[in-house]
């Protein structure tokens, strides 16, 4: 079925909640069989966080919800309730994509008020899963933040960002530009059961060097470290010294947090697959999100030599000469949560 065929006023059968994110059409194709793109237009695209929000950044852009990387660990996946989708199987096959989102963030821009703070991408879900391949959003987001002088970072598991790097290479010279991968493990089994539409472990240490290799000083989000299956000294050891190897500069670590919808779909998940972690689950976790105070302490004490070992811990390189007075905030070389 070519996409190019689907009229915007066919029966689309989407779900009623759609409606509020501007649905101008819901398509299918054969390259991403089992997914729906629900194709809006947006009335925003800078998304400004809470007061309190203890992050280097307070505005974020999202080009798309929902995430084939389908990571059964997303904290994002409470959002598709929203549309009145579920945060299980919906928000790995129902993903909304916004087609104005370039050109809305440009007139965004251009207000008086706009500050040139950082603006974050990647913070909810993967601007570079496959969709961007067919969409192309990211180059429009890239190039109205440069054009404007605003700063930004880029957070991403996906392979395709190497394509934009010649374009994130231009942006440099006139703002600055943090871009991170996030990986978390390297035994590929496991990760294709927590992460099965995500670019291998292999792929992202391959993205990490070129990005290396492209002046860029990557940094990692070892996150989450899921606890009983990820957290061994061991696997850590090997994983910093994978990505040492790669060219990473410096890494973040969290530790799994279950907030909201995404406790139920992982606990499900981990009961079919890891039964006898689900009474140690529910023991570290109880009633909340986060793990006990504890465990984080043990996971610092763990990390902090692991991380001086392989030399992970040099600080972000400075701003370039032409970045604009309001620079992004230095990414810490090991954070812990």
């Amino acid at each position: 079925m070519r996409w190019a065929s689907q009229a915007a006023d066919a029966d689309d059968g989407a779900l009623p909640g759609l409606d509020r994110a501007g649905l101008v059409r819901s398509v299918q194709t054969p390259e991403f069989a089992g997914i729906t793109f629900h194709e809006v237009l947006s009335r925003s695209a800078l998304n400004k966080l809470p007061e309190g929000a203890q992050l280097p950044f307070r505005y974020t852009v999202n080009t798309m919800r929902g995430c084939s990387h389908a990571c059964r660990y997303c904290f994002a996946r409470s959002s598709h309730e929203y549309l009145d989708l579920n945060p299980g199987d919906d928000f790995d096959s129902q993903l909304v994509v916004k087609l104005n989102v370039a050109a809305v963030l440009r007139k965004e821009l251009r207000r008086r008020s706009w500050q040139r703070e950082t603006v974050a991408l990647g913070t909810n879900t993967d601007p570079y899963q496959r969709a961007e391949g067919r969409y192309r959003l990211m180059p429009g987001v890239i190039t109205a933040l440069a054009e404007s002088g605003t700063p930004m970072s880029i957070l991403t598991k996906g392979t395709l960002l190497r394509r934009d790097l010649p374009l994130l290479r231009a942006a440099r010279q006139a703002v600055d530009v943090r871009v991170g991968v996030s990986l978390a493990m390297l035994d590929d089994e496991l990760g294709k059961q927590l992460d099965p539409g995500a670019p291998s472990p292999r792929a992202r240490l391959d993205l990490i060097t070129a990005l290396a290799e492209a002046g860029f000083a990557p940094h990692v989000m070892v996150a989450p470290v899921v606890p009983h299956l990820t957290d061994d000294r061991a696997q850590l050891d090997a994983l910093l010294a994978a990505l040492a190897d790669a060219g990473a500069t410096g890494v973040t670590a969290l530790p799994l947090h279950l907030r909201g919808a995404t406790r139920g779909v992982f606990l499900e998940w981990l009961g079919q697959t890891h039964p006898a972690l689900v009474r140690r689950y529910r023991t570290l976790y109880g009633r909340g999100g986060y793990v006990r105070p504890e465990y984080s302490a043990r996971l610092r004490e763990r990390m902090a030599p692991l991380v001086a070992r392989h030399g992970l811990s040099r600080p972000a390189p400075p701003a370039p000469a032409a970045a604009p007075a309001a620079p992004a905030a230095p990414a810490p070389a090991l954070t812990l949560f």
